[in-house]
């Protein structure tokens, strides 16, 4: 039995997916599976995963028919035959250490759940270097910390996982943002938790991803899984109230600026006007709030003047991260 699972769900990313099966391949900690899970891409991916089978039989695929990545990752979880279980995009790629690192403060520890920093990857663009901390916690303190996404995030895929995290949990099928849909979910299976902000995942940021800014009624799914993660803490958690509370309001700036920089049908107008009423109700909030850049105040100040105002920002701002990004 190997002592990791690492579970990759491929699709269309034949340009990017040879560095990443690479980058894993080349780890320092060598027991480990790799599961690709070819979730019916349209391209070369799924004789590309074949192909890697026959040179390394560290390596699993499963071919199955397109449900999206949470679909993908379940699969990979459900043949998971390793102790641990650990997640990468198939157009990311890791450092050669990652899981090494992940896997020797997990045990150092004794946790349940390792974690590690990651660089945010912009074409044209130098990736910001972080200040490395080291931090063991309960799961309450994981769950500040990840609340506050300054030092680590909600992401799967910079982290190992005891398997029994996943024995009652598994990712929202047919919706997107499923690592905050799930974040809670996994925290409450843990007891400890040990934070390493030492940079080792390469997540890149494109255009054509789900995360970029044209919007889709997908994108109200972000919006529901926050509401619903706020909804679970204030019945449980009610001291990480105004940081559950912020990731809601920024989910709502995030689909707003999403539909502010698209041509939107006309019963979306409806659904935007609800997102700006539920922001100028939340004015005060976001302007005394520390975790809300001033760029994000001064749009804030903007929307409470005339949706004209803040349309302007944003399309502004949309021009000059695409100005960067080229």
């Amino acid at each position: 039995m190997p002592e990791i699972s690492i579970i990759v769900p491929v699709y269309g990313v034949e340009k990017y997916l040879d560095k990443c099966v690479k980058s894993i391949l080349n780890q320092t900690f060598k027991d480990f599976e790799l599961i690709l899970v070819d979730d019916g891409s349209p391209d070369n991916c799924g004789a590309m995963c074949d192909a890697y089978a026959e040179i390394d039989d560290r390596i699993v695929v499963v071919h199955k028919e397109n449900g999206g990545l949470s679909a993908a990752r379940n699969a990979g979880i459900e043949i998971a035959r390793g102790r641990y279980l650990g997640f990468v995009d198939s157009d990311d790629y890791i450092e050669t250490d990652m899981y090494e690192l992940l896997y020797t403060n997990l045990k150092k520890e004794a946790a349940d759940l390792s974690i590690v920093g990651l660089f945010d990857l912009y074409a044209g663009k130098e990736p910001e270097i972080k200040k490395h901390e080291y931090i063991v916690t309960d799961m309450l303190g994981a769950a500040k910390i990840i609340l506050e996404g300054k030092l680590v995030s909600v992401n799967a895929y910079n982290k190992l996982y005891k398997k029994e995290i996943f024995e009652h949990v598994r990712y929202p099928e047919g919706r997107i943002t499923e690592d905050a849909a799930v974040i809670l979910k996994v925290l409450e299976q843990t007891t400890k938790v040990v934070i390493d902000t030492s940079q080792k995942y390469y997540y890149y940021h494109r255009e054509n991803s789900i995360s970029s800014n044209h919007f889709s009624k997908k994108d109200l799914d972000t919006i529901k899984a926050w509401e619903d993660n706020e909804k679970h803490v204030l019945e449980n958690y009610p001291e990480l109230k105004d940081l559950v509370h912020t990731r809601v309001c920024w989910a709502y700036f995030i689909v707003l600026d999403k539909m502010m920089n698209s041509q939107i049908e006309k019963e979306d107008l409806v659904t935007q006007k609800e997102i700006i009423r539920f922001l100028r109700k939340n004015s005060l909030f976001v302007l005394k709030n520390q975790y809300f850049t001033k760029q994000r105040k001064i749009a804030m100040i903007a929307l409470s003047i005339h949706t004209y105002f803040y349309k302007q920002l944003s399309r502004f701002e949309n021009k000059v991260v695409k100005k960067k990004n080229k």
